[in-house]
């Protein structure tokens, strides 16, 4: 029998995009700007931007997926056949799902190699040396084979599940690991609130200092709230394509919106209060990760290595619920397009975006003399995962939604065919047109710019 190409329901829809949303920007980069722009400030003007414009986005996109009931470049060839130039806005979304997953698989291995580091002890042995510590991150990440395997074992992990399929597999993985991450990231909470001078990293993280929210705070909490939901890169419309048809897509959306900036929030209360109460300076992206954590935890005594190997295992989990949502909008679509079999199609895209990361693993070490624009493959690959290209993607779908889906369509899909009240859609059609559009364009030239 063919495997159901459905979600079996409206819990299993919601528990998957969450994990699609919820991914390594939530556990490190959200609580760092969150501090560094104002805290409880810098929340504030976030809530506002990613429920009134995040979650516009997303519901653009699953409407669009359930509408049509196809992936993301067949989507816009069912919505205006007479306009194929469409397609090219889907066809860009899979690509920006393409160079993003290959870009995650290195910082996933990374994660992976740490649980291994923290469960072995091997973090433990280098103790409370800040310099030590910097110095291991820094000899793993540049070496050529370790980064590597441990990259291809969390790679091969995400191929597992997706074999799986949409019920089996994502679904069935999702209602899982979400809860095991809520579990975990409540655990450290509790953990780091409890360590003397804890209310120190609160303070850092929701006293509201409107002194520090300046523009390129807003500009931050912007362009946070817009892309920490997975807009902008085909998954939520291959997703939208799964949802069941009497499922209630604002509700949905709601969900998926408050739980992803919730796991945020906890995260900070889970990093923070600890950083500050071992005395160290936050520090964003990896080096709060790989190099302060590891800190924070030795001094914890015995203890550690059990928080250690906690914290990593939840950024893991993180890290592959959205690893497989960008598989899996990968591997739907040359299925759609080509014919071929779901296990084939997910082993070519496992082989390719691994074989992609693996390139820019090694240009971290042995091929940093590979240049592209003055870049290293990696630092090139990341400029155009956040500056250039889920922007893009975005703006392209959200101008279609707005100006050229039928609005009858819109509403249908939205009101479950007339059974559901919308009355929150003439906002909702006001924001799709005119502040979705203009906000992406702020954050696209910004980010340009800047």
């Amino acid at each position: 029998m063919a495997e159901q190409k459905s979600f079996s329901s409206s819990l299993g829809a919601i528990m998957a995009a969450v994990g699609s949303a919820v991914g390594l920007g939530n556990i490190w980069r959200f609580p760092y700007i969150c501090g560094k722009y104002g805290g409880g400030a810098f929340i504030l003007v976030y809530l506002c931007f990613v429920f009134l414009l995040g979650s516009v986005l997303m519901m653009s996109e699953l409407v669009i997926g359930r509408r049509t009931q196809h992936t993301p470049i067949k989507a816009f060839h069912h919505l205006a056949p007479k306009h194929k130039a469409w397609g090219l806005v889907g066809l860009m979304g899979l690509v920006t799902s393409f160079f993003i997953l290959s870009q995650y698989l290195v910082l996933s291995g990374w994660t992976t190699n740490y649980i291994w580091d923290s469960l072995t002890g091997t973090l433990a042995s280098l103790g409370t040396d800040a310099g030590r510590i910097s110095d291991h991150f820094s000899t793993f990440s540049t070496s050529g084979l370790r980064p590597i395997v441990f990259l291809v074992v969390f790679s091969l992990l995400g191929l597992v599940i997706i074999l799986g399929g949409v019920q089996k597999g994502i679904e069935n993985v999702s209602k899982v690991l979400m809860p095991v991450l809520v579990v975990l990231v409540l655990v450290l909470c509790v953990r780091s609130l409890t360590l003397p001078g804890a209310i120190e990293g609160v303070k850092y993280l929701f006293k509201p200092d409107f002194s520090l929210l300046t523009g390129e705070g807003i500009l931050a909490a912007l362009g946070q709230a817009l892309f920490s939901l997975s807009v902008g890169m085909g998954v939520m419309i291959v997703y939208g394509s799964y949802i069941p048809t009497d499922d209630r897509l604002f509700k949905t959306a709601m969900w998926i919106t408050a739980s992803d900036t919730l796991i945020a929030i906890l995260a900070g209360v889970a990093i923070f209060p600890a950083v500050f109460s071992c005395g160290f300076d936050p520090a964003g992206g990896p080096g709060l990760v790989y190099c302060v954590l590891p800190n924070v935890f030795n001094t914890m005594g015995g203890a550690g290595v059990v928080f250690s190997s906690i914290f990593f295992v939840l950024l893991m989990v993180a890290a592959l619920t959205s690893a497989i949502s960008l598989l899996e909008a990968l591997t739907a679509t040359i299925q759609a397009h080509t014919g071929m079999k779901r296990t084939w199609g997910a082993v070519v895209f496992f082989a390719l975006t691994t074989l992609f990361g693996v390139l820019f693993s090694l240009s971290i070490g042995p091929l940093s003399h590979v240049k592209i624009a003055g870049n290293t493959l990696f630092d090139f690959v990341d400029k155009l995962n956040s500056i250039y290209l889920p922007p893009l993607s975005a703006l392209g779908t959200i101008i279609f939604f707005g100006w050229f889906m039928k609005e009858d369509d819109i509403k249908d899909e939205l009101s479950n065919h007339g059974t559901v009240s919308i009355g929150y859609y003439q906002l909702f059609r006001f924001l799709a047109r005119y502040v979705a559009p203009i906000a992406l364009v702020v954050v696209l030239v910004s980010g340009i710019l800047g």
